[in-house]
């Protein structure tokens, strides 16, 4: 810590991730700015996500004169503390920064010209490649979960909903009994991300993987959530828990490697799922409706990930230039 403060003047942000005491004054703002996010729409995602940035940076701001003194050079010194961070955490804060300066210049808490003083951030979310999975590795690591344990009957369930059915981590970990309509073979449930209710038929071997934990597998709870952690105190999954060492204890006893350099969490399997439906043909439309994608542009992205699709965009330079251009 000492030498990241000799070199960029600041205790960088990664030493202290959350924000455990704000004043009543700065608990207040964040309040009235998250209330303002979302009178404007925003996703729940982006809303916690935000207001998170903005308790930081009225922690940051509250050791060097608080907002009414804000200027350039508290700026710089904010920014100074994201250095460390990957590209896009950097991107998302300083998004997050500059929607609650726009929030405090119309609520009066800072001038206008402190928001021009926040330095842009190059997008890289059409630069990145979305990790995939082999299948064949998926299937080696779905063969090697020992289900005949109730922690191994919850990781099964677990990693099938996000294989078969694109789910997100977070919407797996706040499943709910209520969201399961048995009759109908189909699962409806409210994203936390956009807030928006999806409903995905209910795959046999996905519907028998669930039944199996809830029977023989799930800790006596009369908790709403299905999944729940098995060790003390039993009780449903928080946000904050992260399934990703689920995935890498299975992917080791299968002996599938995991690589440092690309990611391979649970997410991943939902980038595997979108590029075998859009290798198999499927319509983009089809195919964000599955994963919960607002817009079929996010959904695009999935291209890049198969050799094999990119190929078929490629233009023969050899071709007539009337194909070529068709």
């Amino acid at each position: 810590m000492l030498d990241d403060f000799a070199v960029h003047g600041a205790v960088l942000r990664r030493y202290s991730r959350t924000v455990d005491r704000l004043t009543t004054d700065q608990a207040d703002i964040v309040a009235r700015f998250r209330a303002w996010l979302r009178a404007a729409g925003c996703a729940a995602s982006t809303v916690r996500t935000y207001d998170t940035v903005a308790g930081e940076f009225l922690a940051f701001t509250g050791t060097r004169g608080g907002l009414a003194g804000l200027d350039a050079g508290g700026i710089d010194a904010f920014v100074a503390t994201l250095a460390g961070y990957q590209a896009k955490t950097v991107e998302q804060k300083l998004c997050a920064l500059r929607s609650f300066l726009r929030f405090a210049a119309g609520d009066g808490l800072v001038g206008d010209t402190v928001l021009g003083t926040v330095p842009a951030a190059k997008s890289t979310r059409q630069a990145r490649i979305p990790s995939v999975w082999d299948p064949a590795d998926v299937t080696k690591i779905l063969q090697a979960i020992d289900r005949g344990n109730p922690c191994g009957k919850r990781d099964y369930a677990i990693i099938l909903l996000i294989t078969r059915l694109g789910l997100r981590g977070i919407d797996v970990k706040r499943l709910r009994f209520a969201d399961f309509d048995w009759p109908g073979n189909r699962l409806s449930m409210v994203q936390a991300k956009t807030g928006h209710r999806v409903q995905l038929p209910l795959l046999k071997d996905v519907g028998w993987a669930v039944i199996d934990y809830i029977r023989y597998g799930r800790p006596h709870s009369d908790c709403p959530e299905v999944f729940l952690r098995h060790t003390a105190p039993i009780g449903p999954f928080s946000d904050q828990d992260h399934l990703h060492q689920i995935l890498v204890k299975h992917a080791r006893t299968a002996h599938v490697a995991v690589g440092e350099k690309r990611r391979h969490g649970m997410h991943s399997l939902r980038h595997t799922l979108a590029t075998r439906l859009m290798e198999q043909g499927t319509p983009v439309e089809q195919i964000a409706d599955i994963l919960g994608h607002q817009s079929t542009t996010a959904t695009g992205v999935y291209l890049k990930s198969s050799l094999g699709l990119l190929a078929e965009c490629a233009l023969d330079p050899d071709a007539p230039a009337s194909e070529a251009t068709r």
